[in-house]
């Protein structure tokens, strides 16, 4: 059955509790967590005095693992020391000092009222200790004592929020009953909220941020300024630069074309030259041929009246 499993878990976990409190009594035992994981199973101890829990290099750790892995079944137990950082506001705690002070001895009333004294002025909103049984010495009957301070919740769900421990003292007159009650710092009870200083508070914090927006822009403007500033800046120096440059590129855009432009010239008047050269020397052979035909001619007339002379002539003779 699945509740018969349950249950006997339960009663090993109570049975090895009480086992680490008779153990770590003098380390200043408070409670205990077992957390179990598929490798390991992990032992949480809260203590006031880890130094007396873990005793030298660790050998007090090393005993108690060996007695819970035999005693309770455990597989592969590790035993985890937590330090209660103020023992004041466990109610564990309080209840255990002030058991043990009475046990040895001292007056119940020193210890109650120190101990609700230590309580408050560690931060604590409310304090409720009882002591209840042989107050008063030999004969003396059993009666209540109660010491109260602060604000403190006992009835409905907000007394869940309430810390709270009993222990019994077993001095030589008598047992004392011993009930703690502890109101820790840091808990809000909705009947102990004020409206106005809570929307004083939104508007404290509303302008806080709204000062922290206005600040933040000022500093993003200061920044674009400087920025900006330092754009202007290096404009300022690029500009003559890139003026120069681009004088200096337009001189010589400019330089070269006018270099084209004589070349182009040269080029022309080379040409015209050419040209004109050529027109001579056609001309000169034109001239040439024109002479040579006149000479030829001049000849070929002197040849044919030469002719017609000499047919002249030889008429005469005939006749």
């Amino acid at each position: 059955m699945i509740e018969k499993t349950f249950i006997e878990q339960g009663i090993k976990r109570s049975q090895l509790e009480e086992y680490l409190r008779k153990e770590l009594e003098k380390a200043g035992f408070t409670k205990s967590d077992v957390v179990k994981t598929p490798l390991v199973t992990r032992i949480i101890v809260n203590v006031t005095r880890p130094g007396l829990a873990i005793g030298k290099s660790g050998q007090n750790i090393r005993q108690l693992t060996e007695m819970i892995e035999s005693k309770f079944k455990i597989e592969n137990p590790q035993i985890e020391i937590k330090e209660i950082t103020e023992p004041n506001l466990d109610a564990i705690a309080v209840v255990n000092k002030v058991k043990a002070l009475i046990e040895r001895g001292y007056s119940w009333r020193s210890v109650a009222y120190k101990a609700s004294h230590d309580i408050m002025s560690a931060g604590a909103q409310g304090v409720d200790l009882v002591l209840a049984g042989k107050l008063t010495g030999k004969g003396g009957r059993k009666r209540k004592q109660r010491i109260a301070e602060g604000y403190m919740k006992k009835v409905g769900f907000q007394s869940s929020w309430v810390d709270m421990a009993k222990a019994t003292a077993y001095p030589k007159p008598g047992a004392i009953g011993i009930k703690v009650r502890i109101v820790r710092p840091g808990i809000v009870f909705p009947d102990k909220i004020d409206v106005k200083k809570l929307l004083e508070d939104r508007k404290a914090k509303e302008e806080e941020k709204k000062a922290d927006s206005v600040e933040e822009k000022t500093a993003e403007k200061k920044v674009e300024e400087t920025s900006e500033q330092k754009k202007a800046e290096k404009k300022e120096i690029k500009e003559p630069e890139e003026k120069e440059a681009g004088e200096k590129k337009k001189a010589e855009k400019t330089g070269k074309h006018e270099e084209k432009k004589a070349g182009k010239k040269e080029e022309k008047q080379e040409e015209a030259e050419e040209h004109h050269k050529k027109a001579e020397k056609a001309e000169n052979k034109s001239f040439s041929t024109e002479t040579g035909k006149g000479k030829q001619k001049k000849v070929e007339a002197k040849v044919i009246a030469a002719k017609e002379k000499k047919g002249v002539k030889e008429h005469k003779g005939g006749k």
